[in-house]
């Protein structure tokens, strides 16, 4: 993606882009997800006091190199292996969740949102991913499933998208894994989100599909879900450069939701 400078009198974004060709590290995307929290919580703070103009939200595309992780609460027990000696790196998060697989030719997307600009209700947050997901299916021809009591979406029997989020002060971290063209193996080394289901790829109905093909169509779902009027396609270098200001990383958390 190619880095442009924005002019200081441009119309201020609702959300940056930041969609990455590169694989990403699940901890270096983790804290990327939690210094923007940070500043959104700043972002808030300071525009109660009419101080300056509240920062855009946030949305990360990526993928990640295989590695797995645990929800705050998760189970061990829904993992075939040793955690000491797992076959790819193991991670506990503080999202809500069971054991879930992450591995090239998935599609990750960590929007880092504030809910009091939307709507202060995890379970309303976790619906809208869902919601997102299943509109980008709708654009592709496919009919998406939701599941009562459950929290993620299948097609036909099959679970193409886990879901997993925290917020803390109302500004949310973690979201949701799309299964595109990756291998599917390794989701046997785990039970994967606790389920015993069939765990699916977009490529069993479209074979055609890549993760770079999905990062826009699903950028707009995204826009359309959360009333996005202006989302502007940031880099990595303009990431780091806004990141660099002063932000607060602690406090208390909400909770965290998702299988």
């Amino acid at each position: 993606m190619q880095c442009m400078e924005r002019s200081m009198d441009s119309v201020s974004p609702d959300a940056y882009l930041c969609a990455l060709s590169r694989f990403v590290p699940l901890e270096e995307a983790w804290v990327w997800q939690r210094r923007w929290q940070g500043l959104l919580i700043d972002s808030a703070a300071r525009a109660h006091l009419g101080a300056r103009p509240r920062l855009p939200e946030l949305l990360l595309l990526l993928e990640h190199p295989a590695c797995y992780s645990l929800g705050r609460g998760a189970s061990e027990a829904f993992l075939h292996f040793d955690p000491q000696h797992p076959p790819a790196p193991l991670h506990r998060l503080d999202r809500g969740g069971e054991v879930t697989h992450h591995l090239p030719g998935q599609l990750v997307a960590y929007p880092v949102l504030d809910l009091q600009r939307h709507r202060c209700d995890l379970h309303w947050y976790l619906r809208q991913l869902e919601g997102v997901v299943l509109d980008l299916l709708e654009v592709l021809g496919l009919e998406g499933e939701r599941r009562p009591g459950l929290t993620g979406v299948w097609c036909q029997g099959a679970k193409l998208a886990a879901i997993g989020v925290g917020a803390r002060r109302w500004v949310t971290q973690h979201g949701l894994a799309l299964n595109v063209n990756c291998e599917l193996t390794g989701f046997g080394a785990i039970q994967p989100c606790g389920l015993n289901l069939p765990v699916g790829r977009l490529a069993q109905w479209r074979p055609e599909l890549t993760v770079a093909a999905l990062r826009a169509p699903l950028a707009q779902a995204f826009a359309s879900r959360f009333n996005w009027g202006v989302i502007e396609p940031i880099c990595e270098q303009t990431l780091a450069t806004v990141m660099a200001a002063d932000g607060s990383t602690d406090g208390p958390g909400l909770g965290a939701l998702g299988r």
